[in-house]
Parts: structure tokens; C-alpha cells; sequence
């Protein structure tokens, strides 16, 4: 089936590993501002969105603490939360939704991905991400992304 990867909104680290571990018996992510995507991981994949985003330099972003720091895990890493770093949801938040295709565009030629996708696909993905930066931003809280295995 493959990994599914939850992008969501929490208000911290702590708030953040309950979205992943449960102990209400609901799916991972209930009661969480969030979506669910397939093949877009938030450490590899994602980095030259955040590139062409930010204008950080893909070193800066792997030096960032926050970018794919494991704030959770379920079991053996059967579900784990990690964290996405502040500038991207910040900037994400104030991005021109109207520069989201050119973004996707570049992003899918970036080589990152084993087959090249689709540039529209990225562009959906990351209107996604950026209305759910933006409503973070709203109220203060931070991006993370589970992922099931």
C-alpha cells in the first residue's frame, strides 16, 4: 500500500505526539487540523519546495533543529510525527498562493522524486499546505506530519 503521511497543525511538541499516540482508541490525526497524502515525505522530498519557498539553502534547512525532528512514535516506528521547521509554515503562511504552480513546477523537476510527478499534483498538495499554514499561524501553532508505514 505504501506510507501515507499526515500533515497537520498542533500547538506544540507535546500536543503534537497526541495526534499519533492515542490513548482514545480514534485514528491518528482525529480532532486535527490536517490532511493526508501519499509520497510526499517531509525530510527529502519536501526539501526543495522549502528551498523554493523559504530562499533558505537546503543546508541551512537540514542544519534547522526543527526540520524532521521525531517528536513521536507509536511501536517500532509503525507511526512516527516529525516536526517542520517554523520558517517554512511561516513563510508557506504568507506565500503568493499565484507562485504555488511555478513552485511545484521547479520542485518536480528537482530530481528529488524516483518518477517525476505531476506539477499539478505538487501545486494541490502545496495549496493544501499553505491554507493549513495559514490557519496554524492564526492561532500560533506549528506544522508536523505523521507518517504510517
Amino acid at each position: 500500500m505504501g506510507a501515507l503521511f499526515g500533515y497537520y497543525a498542533a500547538a506544540d511538541d507535546e500536543d503534537a505526539v497526541r495526534a499519533v499516540v492515542r490513548e482514545d482508541g480514534r485514528p491518528i490525526g482525529a480532532g486535527y487540523d490536517s490532511f493526508v497524502v501519499k509520497g510526499v515525505d517531509p525530510v527529502v522530498e519536501l526539501l526543495p519546495a522549502e528551498v523554493l519557498v523559504t530562499g533558505r539553502t537546503a543546508d541551512a534547512i537540514e542544519a534547522d533543529p526543527r526540520h524532521g525532528h521525531l517528536v513521536g512514535m507509536v511501536g517500532d516506528g509503525e507511526v512516527v510525527s516529525l516536526s517542520l521547521t517554523d520558517s517554512f509554515s511561516d513563510s508557506l503562511a504568507r506565500f503568493d498562493r499565484k507562485q504555488l504552480a511555478e513552485v511545484a513546477s521547479s520542485w518536480a523537476a528537482s530530481g528529488v522524486f524516483s518518477a517525476r510527478p505531476d506539477p499539478s499534483g505538487l501545486t494541490g498538495f502545496l495549496e493544501g499546505l499553505a491554507a493549513l499554514a495559514e490557519r496554524s499561524a492564526v492561532h500560533g501553532h506549528r506544522l508536523y506530519c505523521w507518517i504510517s508505514v
